[in-house]
């Protein structure tokens, strides 16, 4: 079958694991209408941290429209993403897929360091110089003790919502 684009394997990523302590950063936080710097530590958990790439790629489209669709803001977490898009971009895609009302807020870290600190920073094959996160989610409580951790294998691939959304309400009910 001709999916019309290459499935690509990723090396294997040594993120944090389930149990974990994952690294706290501080970066500027967009929503609709400005950004601040924010650390991750000071949102209120628990959190769900979604790694995407870079805004306008399919893959950041499909997951976010999920997120959205399946009715992830109406938990009582906090939901964040973050990619190396700017935060001008993260303005943009948050108006241009309708992310206002869910209360869902984009990281922007465009040198990749946050990735980097997570061991999921993926070269863009083809543009040189380019890192972005593959496509990663992470549930996380107070203390930012990894609950939940997806990391894709391959790309483009993306989480189970199904797991996602029961690891997130289990979070939520702890």
């Amino acid at each position: 079958m001709d999916l019309g684009f290459d499935v690509v394997e990723l090396e294997p990523p040594e993120h944090p694991t389930e149990g974990a302590q994952a690294p706290d950063f501080t970066r500027p936080l967009v929503n609709s209408e400005y950004w601040v710097d924010t650390a991750l530590s000071a949102l209120a958990p628990p959190v769900c941290l979604v790694f995407h790439p870079m805004d306008g790629a399919f893959p950041a489209t499909y997951m976010w429209s999920e997120l959205r669709d399946r009715g992830f803001g109406g938990l009582d977490a906090t939901v964040v993403g973050l990619s190396i898009s700017t935060p001008y971009a993260h303005t943009r895609f948050i108006e241009d897929n309708d992310l206002e009302e869910t209360g869902f807020r984009l990281f922007s870290d465009p040198a990749a360091g946050v990735a980097r600190e997570y061991g999921i920073a993926h070269d863009l094959g083809g543009m040189a110089g380019v890192t972005e996160p593959r496509p990663a989610v992470f549930v996380l409580d107070a203390d930012l003790t990894v609950r939940h951790a997806w990391v894709a294998r391959e790309h483009p691939e993306f989480p189970e919502y199904d797991a996602l959304e029961s690891a997130l309400t289990a979070a939520v009910e702890a």
